[in-house]
């Protein structure tokens, strides 16, 4: 038939019931694409996010901008990669999601002696590593063992096992560790189980560059299943964790390094939740449907650091620091000239509170706050410490001594845009009191690198404090700094290098006191020290703001259960009991899953539009007839 033929109306009949298929077909694909782009959702750009492209597995992701630094237990510092080491390896004492106490994990139970220096750890039967080999006293001993013997490890957890003597394992279920001193961390120690098996062929040569990123073996509630480091890292669930196996198929930790792409990303739903978001991007999203921000209080707090004097724990001077920061009058004059009230009411929006000591008042027995002879913001006075220490100003506004002024470098981070700006206001201020400021943004990698070689004059950052206040402590002790073999400098713990005899004392003296009241007194004149000592401006104690999809997932759990956190817990209580917000109701309800009946009324959808299509063409072809 040519196209200048007129058509029969059984032609035009055929033609309007292929447009209603059509119009069928349209509607239902835009159902099953909406369905998909719910069950898989795309990355900016355009790319499926990771763990979420299957969604008969319940995959949960997290998108945070700090990236993991190293999946290897004895290298790793940054708050990502010990949450990595929580989800892949177990402890023997947990911390409760109440209120933090000590709770059961690997060891059921546990006793000391009287005089507090024998402790017995009783592990739990039947713990498999995921290469199916059994966890036992074995492993756990190695794990000390090796805290306490490989230089590398020791860096990371002495602070935990110095003060352990003997390390036994008289049955495969028993570990017995005695002490030097009676010690309260005992029932506080966060180090890591290893399986001997594996890391005994990783000896200590090849440990700082090990990377563990590929099928490492833990006995922990997820498995590391792939790692695209600056990109992803996704884990799988360890059906068979002996603390109840988690509720999701496998959790993903996303890595942004925008706050505005990680917000749009939650609200689009490529991700779960948005971990530590600013307050100027998390308040908008408060009261938005199908999402939920739980700004909780947190015991994380930032600070100006100093470089008081870089040396190695021989007392070898190390790096290219400022010798001014030596003087406590300078450190004096600089604390002074930081208003804080406006870092917390600008910089996060009141989502915290001014700091004092460097144990965050969260643990409320511990916090030590100086009261009516805490540091007032006070230019004046900052100006008149300098005059009086004959740091004298410049025709260019800058004070110097001795030939030798005021020019300060201070480093913030290329991942925190709070530190971006707090590190801008105090610059500011310090201009105001004659002292130049210069500041540059690198990577938290690289700012490692640099305090650890002691090369910066200033520089802003922060700690996520343990329950247990030793390690924290211990952090200022002249033990930490670094330390140098073959000409090769390591960094300690020690990032401002503070080193005071005195301060050691206590630090030491509060190991020994097993009575937790009379603890908090050493670890209350400890933070005393160091705030007279200004080893740190102590800037505030931020909230942490958890926002998550609330219409997709249920089942969070707070630590602490008054109004804590989420995620990156002292746990992984959240992890193991979220799931998905249908499978709940239909689990409460007792009815099919969401994704089910959605199949059922697509499926009726199509059935219906194909017998109505029926019906007309029926109808049609009966008038043609009849014609």
């Amino acid at each position: 038939m040519s196209s200048t033929s007129p058509a029969p109306r059984s032609w035009l009949t055929n033609q309007s019931a292929r447009r209603a298929r059509a119009r069928v077909a349209m509607a239902v694909a835009a159902a099953v694409i909406a369905l998909g782009a719910l069950a898989t959702p795309a990355a900016a750009d355009g790319t499926p996010s990771p763990g979420a492209a299957e969604r008969s597995k319940t995959s949960f992701v997290i998108g945070m901008k700090q990236d993991i630094d190293s999946l290897n237990p004895y290298v790793g510092v940054v708050s990502a990669a010990y949450e990595s080491y929580r989800l892949m390896y177990d402890y023997l004492i947990g911390n409760s999601a109440k209120d933090f106490s000590p709770t059961p994990e690997l060891a059921e139970s546990w006793e000391t002696s009287a005089d507090g220096k024998t402790w017995t750890y009783h592990l739990r039967k039947g713990v498999k590593f995921s290469d199916g080999v059994e966890l036992t006293s074995k492993d756990v001993a190695y794990s000390f063992q090796r805290a306490k013997d490989d230089e590398k490890a020791n860096s990371q957890y002495g602070s935990y096992v110095d003060n352990i003597s003997k390390i036994t394992a008289p049955d495969a279920y028993t570990v017995v560790m005695e002490t030097a001193q009676p010690s309260p961390i005992m029932v506080s120690l966060a180090v890591p189980i290893l399986p001997e098996h594996v890391w005994s062929k990783i000896d200590a040569t090849a440990v700082a560059n090990y990377a563990n990123d590929s099928n490492p073996v833990g006995s922990g509630p997820f498995r590391l299943a792939e790692a695209k480091k600056g990109q992803f890292y996704r884990f799988t669930a360890n059906k068979d964790y002996y603390l109840g196996a988690a509720k999701i198929d496998e959790l993903v930790l996303r890595i942004f390094t925008d706050d505005e792409a990680l917000s749009q990303a939650v609200q689009n739903g490529e991700i779960d939740m948005a971990q530590d978001l600013p307050a100027a991007v998390f308040e908008p999203l408060i009261g938005k449907d199908g999402i939920t921000v739980n700004d909780a209080k947190y015991y994380g707090f930032s600070e100006l650091a100093y470089n008081i004097g870089a040396a190695t724990t021989d007392d070898k001077p190390i790096g290219d620091g400022h010798p001014a920061l030596k003087d406590k009058q300078v450190r004096l004059a600089i604390d002074h000239a930081i208003d804080r009230k406006t870092l917390v009411d600008k910089v996060i929006r009141n989502h915290g509170t001014a700091a004092t000591g460097v144990i965050p008042p969260i643990y409320a027995d511990l916090h030590w706050n100086p009261g009516a002879n805490e540091r007032a913001f006070d230019l004046a006075k900052a100006n008149s410490i300098l005059d009086a220490a004959g740091y004298a100003k410049g025709a260019d506004g800058i004070r110097a001594k001795d030939g030798k002024a005021l020019k300060f470098r201070m480093f913030a981070r290329s991942e925190s845009e709070s530190s971006q700006k707090d590190a801008e206001y105090i610059r500011d201020w310090l201009k105001e009191i004659g002292i130049a400021v210069t500041v540059s943004v690198m990577s938290e990698d690289n700012l490692t690198t640099v305090l650890g070689k002691g090369e910066f004059d200033l520089f802003h950052w922060g700690w996520v404090v343990e329950p247990d206040p030793d390690f924290q402590l211990s952090v200022m002790t002249c033990g930490q700094r670094s330390t140098e073999e073959d000409g090769e400098i390591s960094a300690g713990w020690s990032d401002s290098y503070y080193c005071d005899a005195d301060y050691d004392a206590l630090y030491a003296k509060q190991q020994t006191i097993i009575d937790r009241a009379a603890r908090a007194e050493v670890v209350k004149q400890a933070q005393a020290k160091l705030y007279d000592d200004v080893a740190y401006s102590m800037l505030y104690y931020y909230n942490q703001a958890d926002v998550y999809r609330s219409d997709r997932f249920t089942g969070f759990v707070a630590q602490p259960s008054d109004g804590g956190i989420l995620a990156l817990q002292y746990g992984t209580y959240s992890y193991r009991n979220i799931e998905p917000v249908a499978e709940k109701a239909a689990t409460d309800d007792g009815g099919l899953p969401t994704a089910v009946i959605v199949s059922i009324v697509v499926g009726v959808v199509v059935l219906i539009a194909v017998a109505v299509i029926v019906v007309v063409l029926r109808r049609r072809s009966t008038a043609d007839d009849r014609e």
